[in-house]
């Protein structure tokens, strides 16, 4: 028989989600004709009924609940559809096994592993906020000797850490890393994601090497009055993700993330979204989650699709709710609107607004009536903040002229 419907209803989240003594399970499917769910890693695993979730054939959802899964559970959806059969990784999935990416598992997360001390905090006006862009693989690594490690290895975020109050006393309130969710490759700007719920393993520190990095995050912490953290609550990228925008947090810095909902990928793997349920005929224009446009490398997303607005929404507001972002700097809207975007980003920003007021929503916006961006819905999209190039035409241009001056 299918796994049991217990704790299953209209409302279930979608992903992996720790419930009871178990955790549900919910992913979009429809054309799939069979989907199972296997626990605990997928060597010598072979689908049987009694791993097989049920399907809702007015959603394309399909649901189950599994008793005795726990925090740290390894997971991997097995799909058959009419295309061919396969592994896929959980598009929701909140974390992915730390080694072996892209063929790799899903892990279940309990949303509350990590003691945020950051209740205190107050996001500051969007008009006051004083802005440093990093990127994250490359911003700052030093070693217990203070030798710059950055040629050999992929900075972390617990790294960045190292320069929090020296950013601090710099007088900036913010910052904004570059996109930090899982991408293909070792080295990215990280704006070809492709996993878009797990922080980009890269960026984080195996439990085998936490212990130095668990001794700098600790004295952060005390210098502000806070207890300490134990290695488990540090373990894994969530709760390194958390550390990082707690960390801030208590040094008077907000955290806005840089998300990417134009298109995802510069390439895709056998398991990842794209043509997730194994259709008859695969091609760009009928994979679930995209269209059959294409942009930067990689996939538009499929703005017309009631599934696929919900998918990136939800997204969003994960950042904001399970990480304490202050805000969302969202790349390339223009893209968005000219692919058919328009009304999902009147309901991402006004969606956004009603979970957490006081998040800044930054639009890079390079449509031809840049106001479009920032007025409310519905003459606009409702974003807080749209980008303007007239300070750097400013600069090019008084560069320009003096360079014509001297020669």
């Amino acid at each position: 028989m299918p796994v049991s419907q217990q704790h299953i209803t209209r409302s279930t989240p979608m992903g992996a989600n720790l419930v009871a003594d178990g955790a549900t399970f919910r992913v979009w499917a429809p054309g799939a004709e069979h989907v199972h769910v296997a626990l605990g890693g997928i060597a010598d695993y072979w689908p049987t009924a009694n791993d097989e979730l049920v399907k809702d054939v007015t959603t394309g959802h399909w649901t189950g609940y599994f008793p005795g899964v726990v925090d740290g559970t390894k997971y991997r959806f097995f799909i058959q559809g009419p295309g061919g059969s396969g592994f896929k990784r959980d598009p929701w999935a909140r974390e992915l096994e730390l080694h072996g990416y892209p063929d790799c598992d899903g892990i279940v997360r309990a949303r509350d592993s990590y003691p945020w001390h950051d209740e205190d905090f107050q996001t500051p006006a969007f008009n006051e906020l004083i802005v440093y862009q990093f990127h994250i693989g490359v911003f700052h690594a030093r070693d217990h000797r203070g030798r710059d490690i950055r040629p050999y290895r992929v900075a972390k975020l617990l790294d960045a850490l190292d320069r929090i109050e020296y950013l601090a006393d710099l007088g900036v309130n913010a910052v904004q890393p570059l996109p930090f969710v899982e991408f293909q490759g070792e080295w990215s700007l990280g704006y070809n994601g492709t996993d878009l719920f797990s922080p980009e393993m890269d960026y984080c520190v195996a439990p085998e090497n936490l212990g130095p990095y668990l001794d700098r995050v600790n004295a952060l912490l005390k210098a502000k009055g806070c207890p300490p953290l134990e290695p488990r609550q540090l373990s894994g990228q969530v709760n390194q993700l958390k550390a990082f925008v707690d960390v801030c947090h208590l040094y008077g810095i907000a955290v806005l993330a840089d998300v990417v909902y134009n298109h995802a990928g510069g390439g895709f793997d056998p398991q990842s979204i794209d043509h997730f349920d194994f259709p008859a005929h695969p091609h760009a224009g009928n994979s679930l989650y995209f269209s059959g446009d294409g942009w930067a490398g990689g996939r538009v997303f499929a703005f017309h699709r009631p599934p696929v607005r919900d998918f990136l929404i939800e997204n969003a507001k994960m950042f904001l709710t399970e990480y304490h972002a202050d805000g969302l700097r969202f790349d390339e809207v223009s893209v968005i609107d000219a692919k058919g975007g328009w009304f999902f980003c009147q309901n991402l920003t006004q969606t956004l607004r009603h979970h957490k007021p006081t998040a800044v929503l930054i639009a890079e916006y390079w449509g031809e009536h840049r106001w479009l961006a920032v007025w409310r819905p519905p003459q606009g999209m409702g974003f807080d903040v749209g980008y303007s190039d007239q300070l750097r035409h400013g600069v090019r241009d008084a560069l320009g002229r003096v360079s014509w001056i001297e020669g």
